[in-house]
């Protein structure tokens, strides 16, 4: 059972419970294994991710949870892909980055304080 206090999420593959927890050292792999500059982009690499991105980022946070898994190991997991999906966005949710992602991704109006924008 995650602890949910310390920001941690679960992901059950063939009955077997993973804890999956987003640390520092999870967010520095998952930058640099996706090849990010910085944590800004982290939404939105996520957004749009492959299947070996997702495999990648799984794999940092199932580190950051105590579990030795690659990304290769995350792919083998006997798990749908609803279920990795779901546990990485708690783990990122529970770190309280959805916060802050979300505030980034919100869209923004482009000419302000212009005829017909949003703001003016």
């Amino acid at each position: 059972m995650p602890n949910r206090i310390r920001g941690e999420a679960e992901l059950i593959a063939s009955g077997k419970s993973f804890r999956l927890l987003l640390t520092l050292g999870a967010l520095a792999e998952i930058e640099d294994g996706l090849g990010l500059a910085d944590l800004t982009e982290v939404a939105a690499r996520l957004k749009h991710a492959r299947a070996s991105d997702l495999a990648i980022v799984a794999a940092a946070l199932l580190r950051g949870g105590g579990q030795e898994m690659t990304p290769a190991d995350v792919l083998r997991l006997p798990c749908d892909l609803g279920a990795l999906v779901q546990a990485v966005t708690a783990a990122f949710d529970r770190a309280g980055l959805a916060r802050v992602e979300n505030e980034a991704s919100e869209p923004r109006d482009p000419f302000p304080g212009t005829p017909g924008s949003a703001s003016g």
